[in-house]
Protein backbone atom coordinates (compact mmCIF):
# COMPACT_ATOMS: atom_id res chain seq x y z
CA UNK A 1 0.00 0.00 0.00
CA UNK A 2 3.04 2.60 0.76
CA UNK A 3 4.90 1.88 -2.22
CA UNK A 4 1.71 1.83 -4.10
CA UNK A 5 1.68 5.65 -2.67
CA UNK A 6 4.93 6.92 -3.43
CA UNK A 7 4.74 5.53 -6.81
CA UNK A 8 1.43 7.83 -7.42
CA UNK A 9 3.14 10.45 -5.68
CA UNK A 10 6.16 10.13 -7.67
CA UNK A 11 3.77 10.00 -11.01
CA UNK A 12 1.72 12.93 -9.90
CA UNK A 13 5.06 15.29 -9.64
CA UNK A 14 6.25 13.93 -12.30
CA UNK A 15 3.21 15.22 -14.56
CA UNK A 16 3.51 18.52 -12.88
CA UNK A 17 6.69 18.38 -13.69
CA UNK A 18 6.44 18.53 -17.49
CA UNK A 19 3.48 21.11 -17.49
CA UNK A 20 6.27 23.30 -16.29
CA UNK A 21 8.43 22.41 -19.16
CA UNK A 22 5.60 23.46 -21.43
CA UNK A 23 4.10 26.41 -19.44
CA UNK A 24 1.66 28.74 -21.32
CA UNK A 25 -0.98 31.50 -20.69
CA UNK A 26 -4.09 30.11 -19.12
CA UNK A 27 -7.25 30.39 -20.55
CA UNK A 28 -9.25 33.46 -19.47
CA UNK A 29 -5.62 35.47 -19.41
CA UNK A 30 -5.11 38.37 -20.99
CA UNK A 31 -3.14 38.03 -24.50
CA UNK A 32 -0.38 40.74 -24.60
CA UNK A 33 -0.93 43.02 -27.09
CA UNK A 34 2.21 43.84 -29.89
CA UNK A 35 3.46 44.48 -32.87
CA UNK A 36 6.30 43.28 -34.77
CA UNK A 37 7.21 42.09 -38.16
CA UNK A 38 5.55 39.56 -40.39
CA UNK A 39 5.88 38.07 -43.78
CA UNK A 40 2.76 37.04 -46.28
CA UNK A 41 3.27 35.40 -49.22
CA UNK A 42 6.62 35.81 -49.37
CA UNK A 43 5.65 39.99 -48.14
CA UNK A 44 6.94 41.65 -45.23
CA UNK A 45 4.35 43.81 -42.62
CA UNK A 46 3.98 45.46 -39.65
CA UNK A 47 1.54 42.89 -37.85
CA UNK A 48 -0.03 45.03 -34.42
CA UNK A 49 -2.32 42.11 -32.45
CA UNK A 50 -4.60 44.52 -31.40
CA UNK A 51 -5.77 45.09 -35.26
CA UNK A 52 -6.31 41.53 -35.85
CA UNK A 53 -8.67 40.54 -33.10
CA UNK A 54 -10.82 43.48 -34.72
CA UNK A 55 -11.73 41.28 -37.20
CA UNK A 56 -12.62 38.29 -34.70
CA UNK A 57 -10.68 35.74 -33.11
CA UNK A 58 -6.76 34.87 -33.18
CA UNK A 59 -5.59 31.57 -33.82
CA UNK A 60 -1.87 32.76 -32.51
CA UNK A 61 0.49 29.64 -32.86
CA UNK A 62 4.04 29.42 -31.61
CA UNK A 63 6.65 27.06 -33.36
CA UNK A 64 9.98 26.32 -33.04
CA UNK A 65 12.15 26.79 -36.33
CA UNK A 66 11.12 27.66 -39.53
CA UNK A 67 12.23 24.93 -42.70
CA UNK A 68 12.45 22.22 -39.41
CA UNK A 69 10.14 19.25 -40.38
CA UNK A 70 7.50 19.50 -37.80
CA UNK A 71 7.56 23.12 -37.84
CA UNK A 72 6.70 23.13 -41.84
CA UNK A 73 4.44 19.92 -41.50
CA UNK A 74 2.82 22.01 -39.03
CA UNK A 75 2.29 24.81 -41.55
CA UNK A 76 1.44 23.05 -44.13
CA UNK A 77 -1.53 21.68 -42.10
CA UNK A 78 -2.78 25.13 -40.94
CA UNK A 79 -2.32 25.86 -44.82
CA UNK A 80 -4.41 23.17 -45.92
CA UNK A 81 -7.21 24.14 -43.22
CA UNK A 82 -7.07 27.85 -43.62
CA UNK A 83 -10.41 28.30 -45.14
CA UNK A 84 -11.73 26.21 -42.00
CA UNK A 85 -10.64 29.35 -40.40
CA UNK A 86 -12.21 31.65 -42.22
CA UNK A 87 -15.27 30.32 -42.05
CA UNK A 88 -15.45 30.09 -38.56
CA UNK A 89 -14.15 33.89 -38.44
CA UNK A 90 -10.72 33.19 -37.35
CA UNK A 91 -7.33 34.52 -38.66
CA UNK A 92 -3.95 32.43 -37.70
CA UNK A 93 -0.64 34.05 -37.55
CA UNK A 94 2.44 31.67 -36.73
CA UNK A 95 5.11 33.14 -34.75
CA UNK A 96 8.48 32.12 -33.99
CA UNK A 97 11.58 33.63 -32.60
CA UNK A 98 13.39 33.10 -36.29
CA UNK A 99 13.98 36.69 -38.06
CA UNK A 100 11.36 37.82 -40.43
CA UNK A 101 14.09 37.53 -43.03
CA UNK A 102 13.80 33.71 -42.97
CA UNK A 103 10.24 33.96 -42.66
CA UNK A 104 9.76 35.59 -45.85
CA UNK A 105 10.12 32.27 -47.68
CA UNK A 106 8.72 30.06 -45.18
CA UNK A 107 5.56 32.13 -45.40
CA UNK A 108 5.76 31.21 -49.73
CA UNK A 109 7.02 28.03 -49.57
CA UNK A 110 5.78 26.33 -46.04
CA UNK A 111 2.32 28.18 -45.41
CA UNK A 112 1.54 28.34 -49.35
CA UNK A 113 1.07 32.44 -48.78
CA UNK A 114 -2.24 31.30 -47.11
CA UNK A 115 -1.60 33.21 -43.71
CA UNK A 116 0.69 35.48 -41.80
CA UNK A 117 4.45 34.29 -40.13
CA UNK A 118 6.11 36.91 -37.83
CA UNK A 119 8.60 37.41 -35.48
CA UNK A 120 8.31 36.29 -31.98
CA UNK A 121 11.05 38.95 -30.11
CA UNK A 122 12.01 38.21 -26.17
CA UNK A 123 9.50 40.27 -25.22
CA UNK A 124 6.51 38.37 -26.96
CA UNK A 125 8.09 35.23 -26.15
CA UNK A 126 8.46 36.14 -22.31
CA UNK A 127 4.77 37.86 -22.48
CA UNK A 128 2.99 34.53 -23.78
CA UNK A 129 5.49 32.29 -21.69
CA UNK A 130 6.76 30.33 -24.97
CA UNK A 131 10.64 30.17 -24.48
CA UNK A 132 11.89 26.99 -25.49
CA UNK A 133 14.01 25.99 -22.39
CA UNK A 134 16.13 23.22 -23.41
CA UNK A 135 17.00 25.47 -26.70
CA UNK A 136 17.41 29.05 -25.91
CA UNK A 137 16.35 31.86 -28.84
CA UNK A 138 13.46 29.43 -29.73
CA UNK A 139 9.85 29.29 -29.13
CA UNK A 140 8.48 26.03 -27.83
CA UNK A 141 5.46 24.71 -29.41
CA UNK A 142 1.92 26.29 -28.30
CA UNK A 143 -0.99 26.96 -29.88
CA UNK A 144 -3.50 30.18 -28.45
CA UNK A 145 -7.18 30.46 -29.32
CA UNK A 146 -7.24 34.01 -28.47
CA UNK A 147 -11.50 36.04 -28.15
CA UNK A 148 -11.85 38.81 -30.11
CA UNK A 149 -12.03 40.53 -26.67
CA UNK A 150 -8.71 39.78 -26.27
CA UNK A 151 -8.79 37.33 -23.35
CA UNK A 152 -7.39 33.64 -24.30
CA UNK A 153 -10.08 31.08 -25.36
CA UNK A 154 -8.08 27.95 -25.91
CA UNK A 155 -4.38 26.41 -24.87
CA UNK A 156 -2.85 23.47 -26.70
CA UNK A 157 1.25 23.15 -25.39
CA UNK A 158 2.58 20.30 -26.99
CA UNK A 159 5.93 19.67 -29.10
CA UNK A 160 4.36 17.16 -31.19
CA UNK A 161 2.60 19.65 -33.82
CA UNK A 162 0.15 16.71 -34.54
CA UNK A 163 -3.43 18.19 -33.00
CA UNK A 164 -2.46 21.80 -32.87
CA UNK A 165 -4.78 22.20 -36.18
CA UNK A 166 -7.53 19.70 -35.30
CA UNK A 167 -7.86 21.39 -31.39
CA UNK A 168 -7.37 25.15 -32.20
CA UNK A 169 -10.08 24.76 -35.40
CA UNK A 170 -12.11 23.10 -33.24
CA UNK A 171 -11.99 25.45 -30.44
CA UNK A 172 -12.63 28.43 -33.15
CA UNK A 173 -15.78 26.53 -34.22
CA UNK A 174 -17.15 26.03 -30.85
CA UNK A 175 -16.32 30.26 -29.99
CA UNK A 176 -18.68 30.57 -33.04
CA UNK A 177 -21.51 28.54 -31.99
CA UNK A 178 -22.34 30.65 -28.70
Amino acid sequence: MMRSLKIALALAAAAVGSQAAMAALAVGAKAPDFTTRGALAGKTFTLTLSHQLKRGPVVLYFFPKAFTPGCSAEAREFAEHIEDFRKAGATVIGMSADPVDDLVAFSTKECAGKFAVASAGPNIVSGYDVALKMRPGMTDRTSYVIAPSGRIAFVHSEMNYAGHVKSTLAAVEAMKQK
